[in-house]
């Protein structure tokens, strides 16, 4: 077991270290957490699993852009560790904006994967000491808090919660684009036979998403 699994923060299942407050109805929330230390000492709450933990982080988060419009890691991280509370806010922000390769005052997109994702795993990581969690734990509590990794390929879309609930026609387009560029490059075939060629791919496409939605349900 590393540093970072041996945390207080690991222990409770609560990685951004949110205070317990009875009236934040965290999904997940077990109530107050740190059991194994005095009654006076306890302050985070507890989740029911890391992915719950993971997701109040990342709502929170979201709450910080939508309800009180920060959006550079200087204002987030102000807001999240702020010096009254005896943090080191000044520390905190450098070490997010390293690790996230980003300036600290560059705009994010908290409802975006790309931006959210590395947030996550920055505070994390300082609040843990180290970041134990593999890409699937933390693309899962992401996703419950409504931020999902973008689907690249159909492999991933019939992999995925979203591919497998939101299996559509657009969706295969989507995914299947690339297709498309190579059908356009062959610049000698006739304008149907190219037309054809696409919509075989999305055929295909489709029929492959399904088979595997199909094989996972039996």
């Amino acid at each position: 077991m590393n540093a970072a699994e041996q945390s207080r923060g690991f222990r409770n299942r609560n990685p951004g270290n949110i205070d317990y407050v009875p009236a934040n109805k965290w999904q997940g929330q077990t109530g107050l957490g740190d059991l194994w230390l005095p009654a006076s000492q306890r302050r985070f709450a507890a989740f029911e699993s890391h992915e719950f933990g993971i997701r109040a982080l990342a709502a929170l988060l979201t709450t910080y852009q939508d309800r009180h419009q920060l959006r550079s890691i200087t204002q987030i991280i102000s807001r999240w560790a702020p010096a009254a509370d005896r943090n080191n806010t000044a520390a905190y922000i450098t070490f997010v904006a390293r690790r996230m390769g980003r300036g600290v005052n560059d705009v994010l997109d908290l409802h975006a994967y790309a931006d959210a994702r590395p947030l996550v795993e920055a505070i994390i990581a300082k609040e843990l000491g180290g970041q134990p969690y593999p890409d699937a734990v933390l693309d899962e509590g992401l996703r419950r808090a409504g931020i999902v990794k973008p689907v690249a390929t159909v492999r991933e879309a019939a992999a995925t919660g979203t591919g497998r609930g939101a299996t559509t026609i657009a969706t295969v387009a989507a995914v299947a684009t690339p297709a498309a560029t190579v059908v356009t490059s062959l610049g000698a075939l006739p304008q149907w036979t190219g037309v054809a060629l696409v919509l075989g791919v999305l055929v295909v496409a489709l029929a492959w998403v399904l088979t595997q939605r199909r094989g996972r349900a039996a």
